[in-house]
């Protein structure tokens, strides 16, 4: 997209620059940035005018970093798969399910850093074909891949849906909303208990107050043990 052509003081146009506050901005810087805004205000607070001021440019500025909101939204999710790269660091080699606990435990730590990210992982994945994913996301799948490739084809492919499946649920279980009333100290005010029927739904109620609990990366690493063990 072209840049914003603008009036100057003395009649003259001129382009929209990206040299923000941050100094000239590149492709990284804005992914970054568009992080930290959605850490802080939600999905909903992310735009590209509101975007722009953060760096301290024109939002016509970014359009040779992302095309629109859903280019920016892809790079949200490759922004938090390079991050989970260097919580990675070095992959065991050699036992696979080694290999996935250390990558199950690792994109836990990332998700919980950026819990506002991780419904991206499933609605851009979903819109999203194979090929146009961001180059981290791809590297993701090759990852576990590589770890599976001394197992047969069908095994390997059977292990890697598997994983990925139970690994994506965990998490937007884990953090899926309960609060009704953030501030509420007593937890049966908090999550909103008067409004579950007791008559109507017996057992959700009874056990509501202990379904806002986080399972936590040892729940993780049972859960995926148990998954494991029907691959041998």
């Amino acid at each position: 997209m072209p840049e914003e052509v603008k009036a100057g003081d003395d009649g003259r146009r001129r382009r929209a620059g990206d040299r923000g506050r941050y100094g000239r901005l590149n492709r990284e810087l804005v992914m970054a940035s568009a992080l930290e805004v959605v850490d802080r205000d939600g999905l909903s607070g992310l735009s590209m005018r509101g975007l722009g001021a953060e760096l301290g440019v024109e939002a016509m500025a970014l359009y040779r970093y992302a095309s629109g909101k859903d280019e920016l939204l892809d790079g949200l999710v490759g922004a938090l798969f390079l991050e989970l790269e260097e919580e990675l660091g070095q992959t065991p080699d050699g036992d696979w399910r080694a290999g996935l606990h250390h990558i199950a435990l690792a994109t836990y730590r990332v998700a919980m850093r950026h819990p506002n990210v991780v419904p991206l992982l499933a609605t851009r994945l979903l819109s999203t074909p194979l090929a146009r994913r961001p180059e981290p996301v791809l590297r993701g799948d090759e990852r576990i891949l590589a770890l599976l490739a001394d197992l047969d084809e069908h095994r390997a492919l059977a292990l890697h849906r598997a994983f990925t499946a139970w690994l994506l649920g965990y998490l937007i279980v884990e953090l899926r909303a309960m609060d009704d009333a953030p501030d509420e100290p007593d937890p049966a005010f908090r999550i909103g208990l008067h409004r579950i029927s007791a008559q109507q739904l017996p057992h959700l109620r009874a056990t509501a107050t202990g379904l806002t609990e986080r399972g936590g990366p040892e729940t993780l690493a049972a859960g995926l043990d148990a998954l494991l063990d029907r691959f041998g």
